[in-house]
């Protein structure tokens, strides 16, 4: 076997089980997040799409199909840095931030091992494993959005003609009275949109400003459509009760607004003149 050959063949799959080696502890963490964290239980979903992705591009790309496959000594040097701040990071048992220096990390293995050709042509699929690493400040925002939420639907009940008195998150209906808390904050529905309209983004054809917009548009959308299904949640606890609304109606209302909000993405692809699938990346 040449070289060349072993270089192609043998050097990435050595340093593919190096590298996950060395990220299980984080691997781990990302794992028991994905299960036992609401907000992140998308996370589950990222990195096979991103694998996909990874492989499709070869598949399809022919500039990176015919890459040289050169490493570099940059990458080598981008590697090292990586591995001292994810070091770092897990020896502070700050597993977030490990988890985003394992992902600079893996960026800096594919320079090293393969170029920046392919670094490049694989820049997306690396990128969009960050969004599958859990935050710990979002639960500074939950309380925030939690209060805009409740005012913003108990506002818009009233001007529907329902008696309540809105008291900061705190919801008072003439037959009971109701708190919006961190599940009814839409932080979960946010942070999942953002993930997907990051995605359909990528996939579509078209201008880099129609991008941005569609991926920014998941802050309103996320956020008008819980307003709306917590002001939907208020008339039926008027109507049949607060067990009515929070045994029921908050499980299932939740997954009905999101399909709704996400039935208007194809709408909004059209506007933004964002066009048919990229044939190099899927």
């Amino acid at each position: 076997m040449s070289q060349i050959s072993w270089r192609r063949l043998w050097l990435p799959v050595v340093a593919i089980a190096g590298y996950v080696v060395i990220t299980w502890p984080v691997w781990q963490w990302l794992w028991f997040e994905w299960i036992s964290n609401q907000y992140y239980s998308h996370g589950l979903l990222i990195l096979p799409v991103a694998l996909f992705l990874a492989i499709q591009r070869f598949r399809n790309d022919p500039e990176l199909v015919h890459a040289p496959g050169q490493g570099s000594l940059a990458g080598v040097v981008a590697l090292v840095l990586g591995l001292t701040a994810y070091l770092f990071a897990l020896q502070q048992r700050a597993y977030y931030l490990a988890a985003f220096a394992m992902i600079g990390m893996l960026a800096g293995l594919v320079w090293a091992v393969a170029g920046m050709t392919v670094l490049r042509k694989l820049a997306f699929p690396i990128g969009y494993l960050v969004l599958m690493v859990p935050l710990p400040m979002l639960d500074r925002i939950t309380l925030p959005l939690a209060l805009f939420t409740g005012f913003c639907s108990g506002s818009l009940v009233q001007f529907l003609g329902l008696p309540v008195a809105i008291n900061g998150n705190a919801i008072a209906l003439p037959n009971t009275d109701l708190v919006i808390g961190a599940q009814c904050s839409g932080v979960n529905s946010l942070i999942t949109l953002v993930a997907l309209l990051v995605l359909v983004a990528y996939l579509l054809d078209g201008s880099v400003w129609s991008r941005v917009v569609l991926v920014l548009l998941a802050i309103p959308l996320a956020l008008m459509g819980n307003i709306l299904r917590v002001a939907t949640l208020l008339f039926v606890a008027r109507a049949w009760g607060a067990d009515a609304a929070f045994a029921f109606y908050h499980d299932y209302s939740g997954i009905l607004f999101f399909v709704a909000v996400l039935a208007l993405i194809l709408p909004l692809t059209r506007a933004l003149q964002l066009g048919r699938l990229r044939a190099e990346v899927i």
